[in-house]
């Protein structure tokens, strides 16, 4: 039987790296491995696909007609502390906040209309005003999960998570993704208590978690590891299955720490985003329901994360054909 000191042993450095070919290096080594061991020719390898395109900012946001009324108007409810408040919307800084400032904007809005609506005010105000009241807080309140909505899907820092100009990560330096976790929880908890009136929003760290998602396109680099990955596994289960099996062959033993540690760290992403589409209380867009299917899906056959499990039990099926060496 022959023998090999090799074994594929992949080191826990927790990095991320930008250049395609570091990701493509663990499985060269591997297939290198096979190809020694086998001694009958090179490994054939196909490059996997990217990733679907997120869907366009028209198909993705949705259409919320903007509220309109007199200064007088407004000033007639000034009891309920919104003209500064609208004052601040409509001038020139309000009017080009980001879509985050603007999620603050309409839920600081909600609450003051809310709180004035179930307070004394009403009963002090005319029975044109009063009914202004009510409407104002009853468009407000429906348009709220969907101005939410909108702050997310249409800000820079969510968007970018899907680029498709990134590359998949070395599956020997799969980065932490702790940070980008808090924050995508910190933005569940704001879709979740967006109708609290006790729970408060923090703009400073609203603006903070924002940030660390628009450090890196996680969601594109993660969906696309397991595209390699899965690609890399098929490469090297073709290869073996298509060779003979002589009592003297045997491969060098497989440690499988990083693709657990990549399927671990991928689960934990997509449950965190699909989580925080589903928190809506809103039928989202069909394309976001047909992307999130395609891509982001924890349980559909043809999606990244499904695919890769397969591709797993598929090479442990080749390698059970073979021994295992036994190292000097």
């Amino acid at each position: 039987m022959k023998r090999f000191n090799c074994i594929w042993v992949l080191p826990l450095t927790l990095l991320g790296c930008t250049d395609p070919h570091q990701a493509e290096a663990p499985w060269e080594a591997y297939h290198q491995q096979l190809e020694s061991a086998l001694a009958d020719g090179p490994v054939e390898t196909r490059s996997p696909p990217n990733i679907g395109a997120f869907p366009a900012r028209e198909a993705r946001l949705f259409d919320i007609d903007e509220t309109r009324d007199s200064l007088l108007n407004v000033y007639a409810l000034r009891e309920c502390e919104i003209t500064s408040l609208v004052a601040a919307r409509n001038n020139q800084l309000g009017k080009v906040a980001p879509p985050s400032q603007q999620w603050l904007y309409e839920r600081t809005l909600w609450q003051r209309l809310t709180l004035c609506w179930t307070s004394d005010v009403p009963e002090t105000l005319s029975s044109e005003n009063r009914e202004r009241l009510n409407k104002l807080v009853g468009t407000k309140t429906a348009q709220l999960p969907y101005v939410s909505w909108n702050a997310i899907f249409d800000s820079d820092e969510w968007t970018d998570s899907f680029a498709r100009a990134s590359h998949p990560l070395k599956i020997d330096a799969i980065p932490s993704i702790e940070p980008q976790l808090e924050a995508v929880h910190y933005l569940q908890q704001m879709v979740e208590h967006q109708f609290s009136l006790a729970w408060q929003q923090d703009s400073s760290r609203l603006e903070e978690q924002l940030n660390t998602l628009r450090a890196r396109p996680l969601t594109a680099e993660m969906l696309r590891t397991l595209m390699l990955a899965s690609q890399r596994l098929e490469d090297a289960s073709e290869y073996l299955n298509e060779h003979a099996m002589p009592d003297e062959t045997c491969l060098p033993r497989w440690n499988k720490q990083r693709l657990t540690a990549l399927s671990d760290a991928a689960q934990q992403w997509l449950i965190a985003v699909n989580g925080l589409i589903n928190q809506y209380p809103i039928v989202v867009p069909e394309a976001i329901q047909a992307y999130q299917s395609r891509w982001l899906s924890l349980q559909a056959p043809d999606a990244p994360w499904q695919r890769y499990q397969a591709a797993i039990k598929s090479h442990e099926r080749a390698r059970a054909q073979f021994s295992n060496c036994t190292p000097n």
